[in-house]
């Protein structure tokens, strides 16, 4: 009951003109970034984060969450009309939805899409709205040692659940830390890593970094590919949501187990991208109808799209109950709560209950605005991937040095952010994940701050890490994360020396 009297508090707070027309506008420029290859939810987040300093938190959070709202909803698009994703997590949704769309099926797919969208965000809102209030209430009792524990398990995270190499996941978190190393120790007050040179006394920015990162990388990237665009003609009218609507009911199941796989996927730092491949290839397998996979399948558009959404959703609860991002967009918004001068984590429900409940009622009018928005507006959008690349590719080039000047209006600031355009290139190119890259360089500073108060606190001894329960089973787990890599490969050796042993003992009979 108190989480529903603060929730009524929260939908009071959003419900007002101002904030109502920023969520409309967060919205509407979601969805133009989700639908132009190149952006992304992150990118647009950081690029319009400096246009929201002179705004109250409130505000600000709600434009900005509803602009990762938009991007959400916006990949469908492309993935269902021009088998282009959008966003990555939206790459599963070309399996089905564009052979839909070439079988003149365009609106049942989007609808279907956009609806399993808004009922995976759904479940994860409510399950934010009653988790996090308890997670953070928790929290209240962590001390440095767990806070650190808390961190070294995110970061370990990325190597033992992540999908790519953890070679490379390491070495990129490294870079990571290394950059969020650079300019003056908050301990010592002394310089570090800044080589003489008084531009790197501040460090690198958060915000420059994922500007260039994302932004100038995939644009780099989208023109070296030559991207043009061709795609089918979409209409929704209402007899076709109707009919989809009716036919959606059918698939319960995949959609309760795509919300569990991606409310998972979300809190863990699994993201959104690889719930969605995850979702899809349970589908596959438990569906009556897996053989029809890939062929234009209804069900294969339902599995990815509601797992995504979940996962995107359910990425801000360990944001906002510990501070800690589930993913790229969400440590984005970090950086901006700690920009407006608030501290994410357990005391932000006890002193910021407004700014909190705010955000939390904004996630179910946005998701609800965003659902409206993309089912009466598909061919406006649509339409926007008309415009030749050759003219896209420059207004975001400017709109992100516009973006990275404003930060702290220096011209230094743009030359960082080219460098990192360049860097996030490479890293694309090599197959490096950049996901941890950011994660570290937002969390380098708090987790180096926390290890070195606990070890002040116990005078050196790395023992404080298993003084209690709680700090010694989430260090422990850490740790079997980090070396779980090493552990399933040991395991697999042994089972192939087992099946060799086998083979060679019967050939001998």
């Amino acid at each position: 009951m108190t989480e529903l009297a603060s929730l009524f508090h929260g939908f009071a707070v959003v419900l007002t003109p101002f904030n109502l027309m920023l969520m409309m506008l967060g919205i509407v420029l979601g969805v133009l970034i989700g639908v132009l290859p190149g952006l992304g939810g992150a990118n647009g987040v950081a690029i319009l984060l400096p246009l929201t300093f002179a705004m109250p938190p409130t505000s600000a959070i709600i434009l900005l969450s509803c602009i990762y709202w938009g991007a959400l909803f916006g990949g469908a698009i492309t993935s269902v009309l021009f088998n282009i994703p959008g966003e990555p997590w939206s790459v599963a949704t070309t399996f089905d939805g564009y052979p839909m769309a070439q079988g003149g099926r365009a609106g049942e797919a989007l609808t279907a899409a956009f609806t399993s969208s808004f009922v995976g965000a759904f479940f994860a809102v409510l399950m934010i709205t009653f988790l996090a209030p308890l997670v953070a209430k928790f929290a209240l009792e962590f001390g440095p040692p767990e806070f650190f524990a808390v961190y070294l398990l995110t970061f370990c995270s990325f190597v033992g659940m992540g999908k790519g190499s953890p070679a490379k996941i390491l070495v990129s978190m490294m870079i990571g830390f290394a950059l969020a190393a650079v300019g003056m120790d908050t301990v010592t007050g002394q310089l570090r890593l800044t080589f003489g040179l008084t531009g790197l006394m501040r460090g690198f920015d958060f915000l420059i970094v994922v500007i260039g990162l994302f932004g100038i990388g995939e644009i780099l990237l989208s023109m070296e590919e030559g991207l043009k665009f061709s795609g089918k003609p979409a209409r929704i009218n209402t007899r076709v949501v109707l009919e989809t609507w009716r036919r959606l009911p059918a698939f319960w199941a995949t959609s309760l187990r795509s919300t569990l796989i991606g409310i998972w996927m979300g809190i863990t730092p699994g993201g959104a991208t690889p719930a969605s491949f995850m979702s899809y290839g349970m589908a596959k397998r438990m569906s009556p109808r897996g053989g029809d996979f890939g062929k234009g399948e209804i069900e294969g558009v339902v599995a990815p799209e509601t797992a995504a959404h979940a996962a995107g959703t359910s990425a801000l609860l360990p944001m906002l109950a510990l501070g800690i991002p589930g993913s790229p967009t969400a440590a984005v918004l970090l950086g901006g709560l700690l920009i407006w001068g608030l501290q994410p984590g357990p005391l932000l429900f006890v002193e910021k209950p407004d700014f909190v409940w705010g955000l939390i009622a904004s996630m179910y009018l946005g998701n609800v605005a965003g659902l409206v928005v993309v089912l009466t507006c598909v061919p406006l959008f649509a339409a926007i991937l008309r415009v030749p690349f050759a003219i896209i590719a420059p207004v975001i080039i400017a709109i992100c040095a516009i973006g990275a000047y404003t930060v702290h209006n220096a011209m230094l600031d743009v030359w960082y952010m080219i460098g990192f355009g360049v860097i996030g290139y490479v890293f694309k190119k090599l197959d490096y994940p950049l996901a941890p890259l950011v994660l570290a360089v937002v969390l380098g500073d708090r987790a180096e701050d926390s290890f070195r108060q606990s070890m002040l606190l116990s005078q050196g001894s790395l023992t404080i890490l298993w003084s209690n329960w709680l700090v010694g089973s989430i260090t422990t787990l850490a740790l079997a994360l980090l070396l779980w890599p090493l552990i399933t490969a040991g395991l697999r050796a042994l089972k192939g020396l087992g099946g060799g042993s086998r083979a060679a003992t019967s050939e001998k009979r």
